[in-house]
């Protein structure tokens, strides 16, 4: 199949803590993240469906693989925006899990994290 686009993202990772510290955690990880990734962030932090504002159960859990589940998701879908241009799917229509079932391209992902830092990349196929 043809090549659609591809896309690729780095982000800094003490930028997604500021933000978390001003947003909440759970405020923030409804914004970006897909039903079934929140899902999955839910059963990382041990947060009931209603969630919570505060950081306090991800200390406990390890805000490290917290901020990097967000971190990973943040940076895939990032790069997935740039690679399926012109088509703009929102934040909670790509889910790093099912890319093939939300878009009418097929997404080859590619995420690493080392440090202070996440990239990712998506090489998308045309339709």
């Amino acid at each position: 199949m043809p090549v659609h686009g591809i896309g690729i993202d780095i982000l800094h990772v003490p930028r997604l803590v500021a933000l978390i510290k001003r947003r909440g955690l759970s405020k923030l990880a409804s914004r970006i993240l897909s039903p079934v990734e929140l899902g999955a962030f839910r059963a990382l932090t041990c947060q009931p469906e209603s969630g919570g504002g505060g950081t306090s159960v991800a200390n406990e859990r390890g805000l490290e693989s917290i901020v990097r589940f967000l971190g990973v998701r943040w940076a895939v879908k990032e790069a997935a925006y740039k690679a399926l241009y012109p088509l703009r799917p929102t934040w909670k229509e790509l889910t790093y899990t099912s890319f093939d079932n939300a878009t009418p391209a097929r997404l080859h992902v590619s995420a690493s994290h080392d440090g202070e830092y996440i990239v990712a990349s998506v090489l998308a196929e045309s339709g």
